[in-house]
């Protein structure tokens, strides 16, 4: 059931700024990040449950999104929030660091 409703123009907003990788971009990023020497998974669950649910959301109209949706897209700016600086400027970090944040859809060395 859709909750636009219950999403506000500030979240829908900050999500769709942190989440500075395109639908494509997570993707690959999902896929190659997934896929090891011994095992490559399907490319439909390739990635972290967290970075599949935020290519779900990239590809729905506001309209459509369930509470589901709104909850993870809380999550994601609280995530991305807590780790970067508020101007979001590119920013070096750790592998793991960049690679984490990665699996979510922000890229800290591209430009927001």
């Amino acid at each position: 059931m859709a909750v636009s409703a219950q999403i506000d123009d500030a979240l829908w907003d900050e999500f769709h700024t942190v989440v500075n990788m395109t639908s494509r971009e997570l993707q690959d990023w999902l896929s190659v990040e997934a896929a090891g020497e011994e095992t490559e998974e399907v490319p439909d669950r390739a990635g972290t449950p967290r970075g599949r649910r935020v290519l779900e959301i990239l590809g729905k109209r506001r309209t459509d999104l369930t509470q589901d949706d709104v909850d993870v897209m809380r999550r994601v700016c609280e995530i991305v929030r807590s780790q970067r600086d508020p101007s979001l400027e590119p920013t070096a970090g750790g592998t793991d660091w960049r690679h984490g944040l990665m699996d979510i859809g922000h890229d800290p060395l591209k430009p927001s």
